[in-house]
């Protein structure tokens, strides 16, 4: 009997987005004949109503080729095919540092779901503060829309998911011939200047039960997954507080039956009640790329 060939790193990347995306598309689906026509190829695109966005739906679909980010996957089919070649799908590990405040961005980075970046500011050269997130509705290395080749962030990878990774220089070069990406990402960068600025005023005035409650639901909503891997002590350099008062909030949350966690593992219970809990910010965050 012939041996079968083992499956290489970038076709087990190819297999998860594809079943990632086909999950993605049942959601969307409202009845099992939208689903046939999606599998026949009957259909280009179809409608998400949280976004408003058309999810194009090329014959590369069956073959994993198409992704869940919500930047590449709005892209005219002309635009996303020239892009294709180019695009690396990736796997970071839990922890992963993309980018380092002060140092070229080389790699642009469009996460799939599943994938979380948190967006940091250094302080004292090792204490992080969190300033935004990233998942699949946006892009990590963002300035380089706007000619700046430099991070000023850090960006961790968090989460279990996949992205599709473009060398700096071909980026450029796209944004350059691809006018849909163009408007894309201004909408984005609109959107994500935005929520940085909440964060900050949510840092400064909102209690940190409230602010715990908004992170777990933006989390939530970008990872598409239950249970959330974080510990305490990552969740209290985020939110910028003594691990202490990470411990007391989601001991709060916990006893109303909001969330349930044990070992590094948060789960949201009740999500409408969480939101209740949550302060105004995470409604105004969501809005803004709702809208977008």
């Amino acid at each position: 009997m012939k041996p079968t060939r083992p499956e290489s790193k970038a076709e087990t990347v190819r297999t998860a987005a594809e079943a990632a995306f086909a999950a993605f598309i049942q959601r969307l689906a409202q009845d099992a004949s939208t689903l046939r026509a999606i599998d026949s190829g009957e259909v280009d695109a179809i409608l998400d109503p949280v976004s408003g966005h058309a999810i194009l739906l090329p014959a590369a679909l069956h073959r994993g080729e198409v992704p869940t980010n919500q930047i590449l996957a709005t892209l005219p089919r002309e635009e996303y095919q020239q892009l294709l070649a180019d695009l690396e799908p990736v796997t970071p590990a839990l922890g992963d540092v993309l980018h380092e405040p002060g140092e070229l961005i080389q790699q642009i980075y469009f996460p799939n779901e599943g994938l979380l970046v948190s967006l940091q500011i250094l302080i004292e050269n090792h204490r992080a503060l969190e300033i935004g997130l990233v998942g699949s509705e946006g892009v990590v290395g963002l300035p380089w829309a706007q000619g700046i080749d430099t991070s000023s962030v850090r960006a961790v990878a968090q989460g279990m998911g996949t992205a599709l990774r473009l060398e700096a220089a071909r980026f450029h070069e796209a944004l350059e011939t691809c006018p849909a990406l163009q408007c894309a990402l201004h909408g984005y960068t609109q959107a994500l200047i935005a929520q940085v600025m909440q964060t900050a005023a949510c840092n400064r005035f909102h209690q940190v039960e409230a602010r715990l409650a908004r992170w777990l639901l933006m989390a939530s909503d970008r990872l598409q997954s239950n249970p959330i891997r974080f510990t305490h002590e990552w969740l209290a350099d985020l939110l910028g507080v003594r691990r202490v008062g990470v411990t007391v909030a989601a001991s709060a949350l916990q006893q109303r039956g909001l969330i349930q966690y044990s070992r590094g593992n948060i789960t949201i219970l009740d999500r409408e009640g969480l939101k209740t809990s949550a302060c105004e910010c995470y409604q105004k965050i969501k809005d803004l790329f709702d809208r977008d």
